[in-house]
């Protein structure tokens, strides 16, 4: 991908180029409507820039940094990745969860949305500790567990994984998360919530409301009906 001193935007995936749109939450293709000028990009060589596209389901300005790879005689090239300014934002059934875990847990999925992701990180350490603090003493064991096991059923490398899990159970300093960790994390959380309070919600929703209706059905069971039974 790179700019022609023309300012002639020369994009690998053309018509390919797809995103799910942090607007209308669609994967749509992307056009760009507003690239940066050669001229000011080699009179002061940014190491970044950012071209502005236009969402083709809803016309939403979508946002995209480059890194600059190199600047050569007559064109300046991009590398192929980027970094979205604003991710779309994530969806997730906070039915069953607790009142102040829901408030924190919708926080970092907001800085996980705007990619601000060691303020994620936070807000994930911070939600994490009130679950602890629900489950009783033996909580953390229990989600320590609960991660251990989806790092072999995914075969997570050992580094990656260290940094997840210290973002989440250690009382240090936070590390720094790349987009990559962040979205493991990010993954991990979810499904903690979901195995310690969804996935529990609902199997005793749906327990009561088998014996609701068993009981229900008993007493409308005539005498008659008992007799014959």
């Amino acid at each position: 991908m790179y700019l022609d001193k023309n300012n002639g935007l020369h994009h690998p995936f053309d018509s390919q180029f797809a995103l799910t749109c942090p607007h209308c939450l669609t994967y749509s293709h992307l056009t760009p409507v507003s690239i940066p000028r050669y001229a000011q990009l080699q009179q002061y060589k940014p190491k970044q820039t950012g071209i502005v596209y236009r969402c083709d389901a809803c016309n939403s300005a979508v946002f995209l940094k480059f890194d600059i790879k190199s600047y050569g005689e007559d064109r300046v090239d991009f590398s192929s990745k980027f970094s979205e300014m604003e991710r779309p934002r994530e969806s997730f059934n906070f039915s069953y969860l607790p009142e102040e875990v829901e408030t924190l847990f919708k926080e970092a999925l907001s800085c996980y949305a705007n990619n601000c992701l060691n303020a994620f990180a936070s807000m994930c350490r911070r939600s994490a500790r009130l679950v602890f603090r629900d489950l009783g003493e033996t909580g953390k064991l229990r989600i320590s567990d609960q991660f251990n096991d989806v790092k072999v059923m995914t075969a997570l490398d050992n580094e990656t994984f260290g940094v997840v899990k210290a973002v989440v159970f250690d009382t240090d300093d936070l590390p720094t998360l790349d987009a990559a960790q962040a979205g493991l994390l990010l993954e991990m959380m979810k499904d903690t919530l979901y195995q310690t309070y969804i996935r529990k919600g609902k199997l005793q929703q749906a327990l009561m409301m088998r014996r609701y209706f068993l009981e229900d059905s008993e007493t409308n069971i005539t005498p008659i009906q008992k007799q014959k039974g």
